[in-house]
């Protein structure tokens, strides 16, 4: 018993010091092994893992499914559910590229792509009311009533074309009469419109578009791949017709089409054009071309054709107007032809510009016999006067000092009998024959221009040699370069260049053709213009008749090809029109137009005479 305490009672337990609490605020620490002495610490712990392992059984097998069912609609029923996606309102609408520039040399458009529109349809929302849409549509746009009535009722679809390429006022007119009427699910979209603000100018070398949006012929269709660009598309959900704004979507943007320049000028052209025009119908042909060229670098500043069409609505002209003859029709020059002839022989050092010859009034070719366009009796020519007189005959006895492969060759290293390529689908090749199938009269008539075809394009650039100082150019309607639709690379940037006859030849061939433009002394002097020297040459060939495959005595193709100034040459023209029903020839019908068309381009130009005088010409002996 400790002193001072109580009788009976027991003493007090020793006082043992309070613990402190640990940093993280417990009393002490904990003991592992307490855990496990208190009862049924075990039994708890197997029972959580139990419930865990539960637990991750659930998880996988909810995973499972899900991945069955990833598995069915990606692999198993893919195409299915696509479908049914799209009929439950899934719509892809093509975004419509812009279609590169047709220019002029100096960036002017010949062709554009400006705004339209296409008109779309929702079929679920104008079922009921088709036949008066139809009515509508069909009416403003020229369509078939029951083509838009079918679409427009298109079953287990949100979205059907009714139009495409609509210029923009109209399709909003059309959708604004049928809002008006009450009517719904009739839309726009945005659908570049192909125009062509010169109308005809040039028509027939940049072609067309046709209604199904297509190209249809020239520069559209030879490069179509390089214009056309790349479509887009969007692809949306739509409900109740319209868009769903959080709804599933994806969109590939549109890529443009590259420009297109050609060397073409647009003023000479519509000028040329206008000029051609009057020439044909003014002499009752049928047809006719004509070909501005820049003597130096082959350039085509012009490249015409009569009938030609608006390409803005081509269906109203005949399909035959709707290509490009100049480069696609074949003809016998004629006449034109003889100053190639010239030219080479005398770059053969065979004949010179005084040489004398004597022409009779007819002239017997084995079983046949040449003739001369003018009666005449025996003429005492020099080389040229047979040129100025544009006499077959004289044509036909200087030519008898080559042989069929000397003609031959002269006349492809000109050109003829191949294409020129410059970039113009089915451009003929014309028909030169192999020497070794030349008979003597083949080798006679094809020295003055018969019994051989070109295109107007070959037969300008054969020409051009000589206004080129015997250098052949080739004829370019690309400025720069471009690539066909079929792979071919064309352009100025190309072009390419041999000498045909040394300079002197091609100088005194000028010189010869001058005296063509003398009023004095040629079949020409309609085509002189005052104040420059212009070197010319007719042309009169018979016309083949397809019915019956021989020479129609009736018929004839006339031209005219020159170029000036004479002895510095700028720019040549060549003009030829088919079949005149007033007889006339190429002095009376291409001559005036040849005369118009150079005076226009040396005064656009501003090309200076040269000042020179002109020689006097030797006719006659």
């Amino acid at each position: 018993m400790t002193q001072g305490s109580p009788p009976g009672s027991h003493p007090p337990p020793a006082l043992r010091p309070r613990r402190r609490p640990d940093r993280r605020g417990r009393r002490g620490r904990h003991d592992p092994s307490s855990t496990a002495r208190r009862p049924g610490a075990r039994r708890l712990r197997g029972t959580s893992l139990v419930r865990l392992r539960i637990t991750f059984l659930l998880i996988a097998m909810v995973v499972s499914v899900f991945a069955t069912r990833l598995f069915q609609l990606q692999g198993v029923d893919a195409q299915a559910y696509v479908a049914k996606a799209k009929a439950e309102g899934v719509v892809t609408v093509d975004l419509p590229a812009v279609r590169g520039s047709i220019t002029d040399r100096n960036g002017t458009p010949l062709a554009e792509s400006v705004d339209g529109l296409m008109l779309v349809a929702d079929p679920t929302l104008t079922a009921s009311h088709a036949s008066d849409i139809a009515t509508i549509v069909a009416r403003r746009l020229h369509l078939d009533y029951f083509d838009v009535r079918q679409r427009l009722q298109m079953p287990r679809t949100h979205f059907q074309y009714i139009a495409r390429r609509v210029p923009a006022s109209q399709a909003r007119a059309v959708v604004a009469e049928i809002g008006a009427r009450g009517f719904v699910g009739i839309d726009t979209r945005r659908d570049p419109l192909r125009s062509y603000p010169a109308h005809d100018v040039a028509a027939n070398v940049v072609g067309f578009m046709n209604a199904e949006g297509q190209a249809g012929d020239g520069a559209e269709l030879m490069f179509d791949s390089m214009l056309a660009g790349r479509n887009g598309s969007s692809t949306y959900e739509v409900g109740d017709g319209n868009r769903i704004p959080l709804g599933a979507n994806s969109t590939v943007p549109p890529v443009r089409g590259h420009d297109l320049q050609l060397t073409i000028d647009r003023d000479v052209q519509w000028y040329t054009q206008r000029v051609l025009r009057a020439a044909v119908q003014g002499s009752r042909s049928t047809s006719g071309s004509a070909v501005v060229m820049d003597t130096k670098t082959g350039q085509l500043l012009a490249l015409a054709d009569f009938p030609t069409f608006d390409p803005n609505d081509p269906g109203l002209s005949p399909a035959g107007d709707l290509g490009t003859p100049a480069l696609r029709t074949a003809y016998e020059p004629g006449s034109v032809e003889k100053v190639l002839t010239m030219s080479s022989l005398i770059d053969a050092g065979k004949v010179t510009p005084r040489t004398r010859i004597t022409v009779p009034s007819v002239l017997p070719r084995g079983n046949r016999v040449i003739h001369d366009w003018f009666p005449h009796p025996t003429l005492h020519l020099t080389l040229t006067g047979v040129i100025a007189r544009s006499s077959n005959i004289g044509t036909v006895l200087a030519a008898s000092q080559f042989s069929h492969r000397e003609l031959y060759d002269y006349l492809h290293s000109f050109g003829l009998g191949q294409r020129t390529d410059i970039g113009v689908n089915g451009e003929t090749a014309g028909v030169l024959r192999s020497w070794q199938h030349w008979a003597q009269i083949n080798q006679d008539t094809i020295a003055f221009g018969q019994g051989v075809s070109v295109n107007a394009v070959q037969m300008a650039a054969a020409v051009n040699t000589i206004a080129n100082g015997g250098v052949y150019v080739a004829p370019s309607l690309v400025k720069g370069q471009a690539r066909t639709s079929t792979g071919a690379v064309v352009g100025s940037d190309t072009t390419t260049e041999h000498r045909v006859v040394s300079a002197r030849a091609a100088r005194e061939t000028a010189s010869m053709m001058e005296a063509v433009t003398n009023p004095d002394t040629g079949t020409a002097g309609v085509a002189a213009i005052t104040g420059y020297r212009v070197a010319g040459k007719t042309g009169t060939a018979q016309m083949v008749d397809p019915r019956t495959g021989a020479y129609a005595k009736h018929r004839f193709t006339v031209s005219f090809a020159g170029f000036a100034p004479a002895d510095k040459p700028r720019f040549l023209v060549y003009v030829v029109v088919k079949d005149p029903g007033n007889n006339g020839g190429g002095g009376s019908i291409g001559g005036p137009a040849f005369h118009k068309i150079m005076s226009y381009l040396l005064e656009k130009y501003a090309v200076p005479p040269t000042g020179t005088t002109p020689p006097t010409p030797t006719i006659e002996w």
